[in-house]
């Protein structure tokens, strides 16, 4: 694959000096930032990110801010997720849907006041659309995008690492759930989750002025503990069902075809603009859904483009990401399967760019076995 040209519209981060000194090896874009994707080898980091801990560069999971007497009310025009019992210290997975339930996001919302949120977001324009519901329900609310950039510490030992430097406090934080933590007489918002099944913390770090002392105090703490750069790692996430938006699922889904009714609650996330669409859906059910897929092989070349996915010469979904586990032995990959085919133990084939491979349709994602 050919090189990215560097440029000012592919922004570095607070933290692009310790990612490069680290010995980054690639990148993606993602909100139009660099995101680190590999540093030694997927397969070493990923070894790396079960046995130990890691730093991650993820400010590109932007934060759009609402702040003002309608903040709450935006919030829940976006999302199908009932927000009324949702309280200032918590974290919410919400699905973000348009006029026609189809997804724009999959973002973290944190609920800092009644009237001040933060949408930690996936990589699309959707501080564009929150701006448009806003101004065009003409709400009393100031959206936009903080000098906010997280940074993750992720990996058993993470709780450990977390607390030399925030203190012990740190490891009292409830998953989805959030506090204030001091670091060089700044507050931040430490939230424990993350982009990985591993355990540790978010923190949103808050001015790109302390990115680098914060990503160097982090280091030099874990000196000790084999701490290392690290990434979303592509074998993890999939092992573990973490969803990819652009990747497993797009504006052409609903949350339902993602698996992610659980989070729609339709009939009482009132003012929600993708309702009325969500309420039929709710009612008639998916026609396809993303499910678990093992693939016979232990080589795959990269998933950049949709994989047939075939049950004899007919095609019945298609597979989205995928990779080879060392931990299991065989690829596993995130598909989209038509309801007729979805079923756990459904033989198919995939049809990878380097030929046809046999797949089955898995009940479960491999970190839950």
């Amino acid at each position: 694959m050919a090189l990215i040209s560097p440029s000012r519209r592919i922004r570095r981060t607070p933290f692009s000096d310790g990612v490069e000194a680290a010995g980054v090896t690639a990148y993606s874009v993602y909100n139009r930032m660099l995101l680190p994707t590999v540093f030694r080898s997927v397969e070493e980091d990923y070894r790396h990110l079960k046995e130990a801990v890691q730093i991650w560069d993820v400010a590109c999971e932007r934060q759009v801010e609402l702040r003002g007497p309608d903040a709450a009310r935006l919030m829940q025009m976006l999302t199908p997720r009932d927000l009324r019992g949702m309280l200032p210290g918590q974290c919410y997975y919400v699905p973000i849907v348009d006029e026609t339930g189809g997804m724009l996001n999959d973002p973290v919302a944190v609920k800092l006041a009644e009237d001040r949120w933060w949408i930690s977001i996936a990589d699309s324009d959707l501080l564009l659309w929150v701006k448009g519901v806003a101004q065009g329900f003409r709400l009393d609310v100031l959206v936009d995008e903080p000098d906010i950039s997280p940074l993750a510490i992720q990996g058993p030992l993470a709780d450990d690492l977390a607390a030399r430097i925030f203190g012990d406090g740190v490891r009292d934080l409830r998953f989805f759930r959030f506090g204030y933590f001091e670091f060089q007489g700044r507050d931040l918002v430490i939230a424990r989750s993350g982009y990985s099944r591993q355990g540790g913390f978010e923190i949103y770090v808050d001015g790109s002025d302390i990115g680098m002392p914060l990503w160097n105090a982090l280091m030099e703490a874990g000196r000790d503990q084999d701490v290392r750069a690290g990434c979303p790692n592509g074998i993890e996430r999939i092992e573990s069902g973490l969803f990819s938006y652009g990747n497993d699922m797009t504006a052409a889904n609903t949350p339902h075809e993602c698996g992610l009714g659980r989070f729609c609650d339709t009939l009482t996330a009132v003012g929600c603009i993708g309702r009325d669409a969500l309420l039929r859906v709710a009612r008639e059910g998916p026609v396809q859904q993303i499910r678990p897929i093992a693939i016979a092989t232990r080589t795959l070349p990269p998933c950049d483009r949709p994989w047939p996915l075939m049950a004899g010469d007919k095609r019945v979904g298609q597979v989205t990401s995928a990779a080879v586990s060392p931990d299991f032995g065989e690829g596993v990959a995130i598909g989209m399967v038509r309801m007729t085919h979805w079923d756990p133990g459904t033989a198919l084939t995939v049809i990878t760019q380097d030929g046809p491979r046999d797949a089955v349709v898995r009940e479960t994602f491999w970190i839950l076995k």
